[in-house]
């Protein structure tokens, strides 16, 4: 009786120690079968800006980069940081910890980087063009075919996207606010700096562009949106030191008092302002970020 009460005993103490090995080693072995640091797979907010498919960078070698507490694009770039925007369509306000980005291999690549064509034939009998990707979420200012400057672009989202077609800039208005859209808080009407309309739909809704809040991806209501950390300072507090500044370019570029009166700061009615050609469809955005490295940038 007492050798089969040990036998019982010894049974009981192995399958305890066995149990206890196959636990431990499923806790040791479950972060190497999980995923590095990055948005949730289902990303309701889309902060995985690796997954927005732009067909320029099919030639750019990039890899994703998860951005973690207390990184900024100041911190991991320096003085590359604005490239690094500029190349996600992003601004600083929208990157984050939890937010994924892209990031050029090499950052000369994206030095001069624009997906649009130095040369527009379209636009070479016009003194002044503005043509907008959709597909690339991009803008270019052309005078006579020949790019002066491009810049990032957020166009409106699925639901509420941008018209497409030829436009001409009708309307000017340095300091437009939303009849339709207020602040994320409610406060106060959107801010749509240095405003240019190029159409008025058969709702009787205007379409501008103006400065606002890049996100990385097609995010408005039908207008479009470039870059302006003035306005945010002003609207959001942030960033402390403005530097992106490209919707008070295009304004002065295209409506300034340069080729127009003295600007009192209200809307105005122009003549013969600039031709807008908008094209292009949006952007995939892909259902799981790119893990084969042949497919998110050239080899």
């Amino acid at each position: 009786m007492r050798y089969s009460r040990m036998r019982l005993s010894h049974k009981i103490i192995v399958v305890t120690l066995f149990t206890m090995i196959f636990v431990g080693f499923s806790v040791l072995r479950t972060p190497s079968m999980t995923d590095g640091p990055a948005a949730s797979p289902e990303d309701k907010g889309r902060e995985d800006l690796s997954r927005v498919e732009y067909p320029s960078l099919k030639d750019i070698k990039w890899h994703a980069q998860f951005i973690e507490p207390h990184q900024s694009l100041e911190s991991l770039f320096g003085a590359d940081w604005t490239l690094v925007a500029r190349f996600n369509r992003v601004d600083r306000r929208h990157v984050y910890p939890g937010t994924t980005i892209k990031v050029p291999d090499s950052m000369a690549d994206i030095r001069s980087y624009t997906p649009l064509p130095h040369f527009y034939q379209p636009a070479a009998r016009h003194e002044k063009y503005i043509l907008i990707d959709v597909t690339e979420q991009w803008l270019g200012a052309y005078e006579f075919g020949k790019m002066v400057f491009s810049a990032p672009a957020a166009t409106g989202k699925a639901t509420t996207e941008t018209p497409t077609g030829m436009f001409r800039i009708s309307t000017r208005d340095r300091n437009h606010t939303s009849s339709l859209y207020k602040t994320a808080n409610d406060e106060e009407q959107y801010p749509m700096d240095n405003a240019l309309r190029f159409h008025i739909g058969t709702d009787n809704v205007s379409y501008w562009l103006h400065a606002r809040d890049l996100p990385g991806r097609p995010a408005s209501h039908g207008c479009i949106g470039l870059f302006d950390e003035e306005m945010q300072l002003r609207v959001f507090g942030t960033p402390q030191k403005p530097a992106l500044k490209d919707s008070q370019r295009l304004y002065e570029w295209a409506a300034g008092e340069e080729e127009y009166e003295e600007d009192n700061g209200t809307s105005e009615e122009l003549e013969d302002g600039p031709v807008v050609e908008i094209r292009g469809s949006l952007p995939r955005y892909l259902d799981r970020p790119p893990l084969d490295p042949e497919k998110n940038h050239k080899t």
